[in-house]
């Protein structure tokens, strides 16, 4: 159902998003560390609960996306239309209710999930955390079109959205932080800017003339019932997931707030260099949806099969050459962009070193699997098995590796691994058994 042209047409746009998507959260982190670790700390902290907001947000466009990419492999362009509308309407509800709910309980959010941090860290923290929350439908929406776009096919329009999103943002911090000096304040207001003008944007270009994802009928935008529910049979268990894993990070960023400032500086300059690295696969996990599931709306299971192993194996591959060169070559210079304490950049550089041997074998059959796997509808098998794991493995056992037995911060890192581990068994055995293709989306 492919040329190489088109794959090549849809991932390559794909890298370049999903490495731009990666900058805006490693450039609010960068230009912030010279204001000190406790800044650094304060906005890692509110990002760890931006993640578990957006990840919920994007849950919903991508179940949208299977069920509007197996449209468009049967070729129902009026359904395409419809399920375009859908999720763009529920995705704005969404996203203007959780912001409100954010803005007036951010304190006690804060109390609730990270204690009694450092007064520098929290006072940081309440001020990322009011602009960020203002953001939360601007990036629903971009979301949501990106998504569209992608099961379209046309990925560079969501690539070009966020160059647009981080040279507002890169801009904005150089004018708000340091021309203007208002530090936190000003990293927060810049990404909410550039936010903002990345969802003008994609809002626009999908209601160009001749786009088979117009709105163009206010009638669109009435709730359908049915629609909504077949995007929420796969929305909500990856939301489930999507939140669960994400909560599941934020205990353990408790923990980590409770071994000091070092290592929670620390912590946040690995994720965010974790980020780049895994910027391959996650491009490829996005363009399964797409490609997997326009075969399978098409009927065709064998092409479903075929192209799903071409694209993890690729994953793989990716993997191998973002871990490899940075085990090699980068780790020690990326530790160096984040102004760190020798005992930060310790902590960060052990963890990375593990951090790039054990994504080598795990990294893509824990994340770009399930994407497979939901893409022919199988979302609820993922979800019980991702939060199973999650709690079992990468909280409870950093708890004990990190809380009792003493391995600090790498004990953290520790839990993850085995989660991942636990995972790629599970989503390998489904897949080879074909079970995750018998599901109806449409």
């Amino acid at each position: 159902m492919f040329t190489r042209k088109q794959l090549a047409g849809l991932l390559i746009p794909l890298v370049l998003e999903q490495t731009l998507s990666v900058t805006i959260g490693l450039a609010d982190t960068l230009m912030v560390a010279p204001l000190g670790e406790a800044a650094m700390s304060g906005v890692s902290l509110v990002d760890a609960f931006n993640t578990l907001i957006l990840l919920i947000l994007a849950a919903l466009a991508a179940g949208g996306s299977v069920v509007t990419s197996q449209y468009v492999g049967r070729r129902d362009w009026s359904s395409v239309k419809k399920t375009a509308a859908q999720i763009i309407l529920s995705v704005l509800v969404v996203s203007c209710l959780v912001g409100l709910l954010v803005i007036c309980l951010r304190n006690r959010i804060l109390g609730l999930i990270y204690g009694a941090l450092d007064s520098k860290v929290m006072g940081y923290a309440r001020t990322y955390f009011f602009f960020s929350a203002l953001s939360y439908p601007f990036m629903g929406l971009y979301n949501a079109g990106a998504a569209l776009f992608r099961v379209e096919g046309n990925s560079r329009i969501s690539m070009m959205a966020s160059f647009v999103m981080n040279v507002t943002n890169i801009a904005g911090n150089a004018l708000l932080i340091y021309g203007l000096r208002l530090g936190v304040a000003g990293a927060a207001l810049s990404s909410l800017a550039s936010r903002a003008a990345a969802c003008l944007a994609v809002m626009l270009l999908l209601q160009k003339k001749g786009s088979p994802l117009r709105i163009d009928s206010p009638a669109l935008l009435k709730p359908d019932r049915g629609m909504i529910r077949r995007i929420l049979a796969i929305g909500i268990p990856n939301g489930i997931e999507n939140g669960m894993f994400q909560i599941g990070k934020l205990s353990v960023s408790s923990l980590t707030s409770t071994l000091g400032t070092a290592a929670i500086a620390a912590n946040a300059a690995g994720n965010s260099f974790c980020g780049i690295l895994n910027i391959p696969a996650n491009a490829i996990g996005l363009a399964v949806i797409t490609i997997v599931g326009q075969c399978l709306g098409a009927g065709k299971k064998e092409q479903a099969a075929y192209y799903a192993k071409r694209l993890l194996w690729a994953s793989f591959m990716g993997a191998w050459l973002t871990n490899l060169s940075s085990l090699l070559v980068f780790n020690r210079l990326a530790v160096s962009w984040f102004h760190l304490s020798a005992e930060a950049a310790d902590m960060c550089l052990e963890v990375l070193t593990w951090f790039n041997v054990v994504s080598l074998f795990l990294w893509p059959s824990s994340f770009t699997l399930p994407n497979i796997l939901r893409a022919g509808g199988d979302a609820r098998y993922t979800m019980e098995v991702s939060v199973f794991s999650m709690w079992v493995f990468r909280v409870l056992l950093s708890y004990l590796l990190a809380g009792y037995l003493g391995f600090g911060l790498l004990g953290v890192w520790m839990g993850m691994f085995v989660d991942w581990g636990f995972r790629s068994l599970f989503f390998m055995r489904r897949f080879l058994s074909g079970r995750w293709m018998e599901h109806k989306v449409i």
